[in-house]
This record gives C-alpha cells, structure tokens and sequence, in this order.
C-alpha cells in the first residue's frame, strides 16, 4: 500500500465520522477551512494505522539470507511515531534493536519496518516493544534479541500532568540477553554517542 495513493476500505464513511465529530465539537462544518477536513483526517488516520494491513513476520522473510554470523547486530535510533490507543494522541521517538543470528540474517532495513509496521497502529509502548521482539524472535529465531524503545507522549505533555520532558523507557529481551552481561552490552552499544 502506498499510503499517499492508495487507501483502505471504509475511508468515505470515516470521513463522514470525522464530519460529525467536528460538528460535535462546535465546529461550522461548511466553512471553507474544514470543507475538505473530514476526508484529510480519514487518509491521515489511514495512513497513521497502515500498519494493520501488512505482515511483519513477511517483511522479515522477503529478506532472510543463511550467514554464519553470530555476534550482535544492532540496528539502533530507528525513529517512529504512533498514536496511543488510550487517547489517539502521538507518541514518538527512538526504538534500538539487537539479535543474535543464530544461522539467518535479515536485510538490516527489514528491522525498521518491522518497527514501522507496529507503530502503525494503535498501540501503548508496552505492547509494541514486546511485539517488535516476538517477530524478530519467532521468525528469524535468533539466539537472543533485545528491544529497547525510547519515548516522548503527547497525551502526557498535552493533557493529563502536563510533563514536557518525561521520556518513557520500555524494553525486552529473551535468549541470550537474559544474561546481564549481554544486556549491558547492547545498552552501552546503543548510549555510546562517539
């Protein structure tokens, strides 16, 4: 799906949704500045949430190749935006990923649209990063992986306590990185800014 071209079903009717919440809200729906608003919203709201219609554990698969490597790839300070599920207001900021291959390795871009493919949807931190980890876990079968995700919520620094600073961290691992050792590893790895 190209999300600037190609659109999924029901996005008339989420257009007309969006025309009567605007209406709700006291707003003139008919005024030139929001005439073309509600269907603007339903393709952003599309496009925000494609994540839906793709298949991370596929993406992962197009580019599996048999290597006998297996010391950690990291694929650090991949940038994402998603929408918490609780408010549908953002959330953004950086996921780091490490695994171990264990015989396979992936294209190193397939790990970012895993991460893109999840944040593509209505999510909390929590969930996202255990499910970045069990994809990469379960396809590639790697002797560890680790995800550690960094993020910045608006419905924190928007509403609620209003802290503009507070920066969540969630992270994930299984396999090799049960080991403390392995973990401080890929964390030093991931804060070293040389």
């Amino acid at each position: 799906m190209n999300p600037e071209t190609e659109y999924r079903e029901g996005l008339e009717e989420l257009a007309a949704h969006y025309k009567d919440i605007l209406a709700l809200l006291g707003e003139d729906v008919d005024r030139e500045g929001l005439e073309k608003t509600p269907m603007r919203v339903a393709k952003a709201m599309q496009v925000l949430t494609r994540g839906y219609a793709m298949d991370a554990h596929k993406v992962l698969t197009d580019a599996l190749f048999k290597e006998d490597y297996s010391q950690m790839v990291i694929v650090k300070d991949i940038d994402f935006f998603s929408l918490c599920e609780h408010h549908m207001i953002p959330f953004y900021g950086k996921v780091h990923v490490a695994y171990i291959p264990n015989g396979y390795i992936t294209g190193l871009s397939k790990i970012a649209r895993v991460v893109d493919i999840y944040s593509h949807r209505l999510q909390v931190q929590e969930r996202m990063t255990l499910q970045i980890k069990e994809c990469i876990q379960q396809t590639l079968r790697p002797l560890g992986v680790m995800v550690v995700v960094e993020a910045r919520h608006m419905c924190m620094q928007m509403r609620g306590v209003e802290k503009q600073n507070a920066i969540t961290t969630t992270s994930d691992f299984c396999g090799a990185f049960n080991q403390a050792k392995t973990r401080q590893e890929f964390m030093n790895l991931i804060h070293n800014k040389s």
